[in-house]
C-alpha cells in the first residue's frame, strides 16, 4: 500500500497547487494563532479554492474551542480535523468529522493505549516532544518508541525532510508521513523543489 503524504503549514496558494501537482495527498492548514504558519479563515478559503480536485484538506488545531472549530467549519471546505493538543477523545469526534490525534512523544508516552483511546481516528499522528511547542519544530524523536503493531494507522511526523524521510519510511513503515519545515524555503513557505524532493524520496524507498 502506497505511503501517503501530508504537507502541513501552507499560507500561499501557489505553493499548496505546487505541491499539488508534485503528487501530495494532503495539505495542512493550522488554525492556530502562535505559530508562525497561522493562516486567516479568508487566507485558508483562498488556498482551498486554488486546489485541484482530490487533495484532502486537513485542519489543525491546538486546544481550540469549540465555536472556533465550528466557524471554521462553517467557512471553509474542511475534510479532516486534526487535533494537535490535549483534547479529549469525545471532544474530537463530537464534530462528526473524520480527524486525527497529533501526540508529542517521549519517553513514557504509551501510544498503545492513546491510539485505543482515539479508536475513531483516522490515525495517530505522531511528532517530537518539544517543551512548549506543538509541531513544526523540526525536531526528530526516536522512532523505536513507536510500538511495531498500534491498532490505528501510524501518521509519522517530526523533523522529516528530503533526506531522512526515506530511512524513515523503510525502518518505520507509516502509513502516512507529514512534513512541514521539512520542505520549507522559510517558515510557512514552502519550496516547490524540496517538496519534489520529499515525495520522490518517499516514492524510492517504497520502490
Amino acid at each position: 500500500m502506497s505511503v501517503r503524504i501530508k504537507v502541513c503549514g501552507f499560507t500561499r496558494a501557489e505553493d499548496a497547487v505546487a505541491a499539488a501537482n508534485l503528487g501530495i495527498d494532503a495539505i495542512g492548514l493550522v488554525f492556530y494563532a502562535p505559530s508562525p504558519r497561522h493562516v486567516s479563515i479568508a487566507r485558508a478559503q483562498k488556498i482551498i479554492a486554488a486546489l485541484p480536485p482530490f487533495v484532502t484538506v486537513v485542519a489543525l488545531f491546538v486546544n481550540a474551542a469549540r465555536e472556533e472549530i465550528n466557524t471554521v467549519l462553517a467557512q471553509c471546505a474542511i475534510d479532516v480535523l486534526q487535533f494537535h493538543g490535549e483534547e479529549s477523545p469525545e471532544f474530537c469526534r463530537s464534530f462528526a468529522r473524520p480527524y486525527l490525534k497529533a501526540v508529542r512523544v517521549q519517553p513514557g508516552v504509551d501510544l498503545a493505549t492513546l491510539a485505543a483511546a482515539f479508536h475513531d481516528a483516522r490515525g495517530l499522528l505522531t511528532d517530537a516532544f518539544v517543551e512548549g511547542a506543538h509541531g513544526g519544530t523540526g525536531k526528530t524523536f526516536d522512532w523505536t518508541l513507536i510500538p511495531d503493531h498500534l491498532p490505528l494507522p501510524l501518521i509519522l511526523s517530526g523533523g522529516l525532510d528530503e533526506h531522512n524521510v526515506a530511512d524513515a519510511v523503510r525502518r518505520v513503515q507509516p502509513a502516512a508521513v507529514d512534513v512541514s519545515s521539512g520542505v520549507e524555503a522559510g517558515k510557512g513557505i514552502k519550496s516547490a523543489q524540496r517538496v519534489a524532493d520529499f515525495v520522490a524520496a518517499v516514492r524510492t524507498a517504497q520502490s
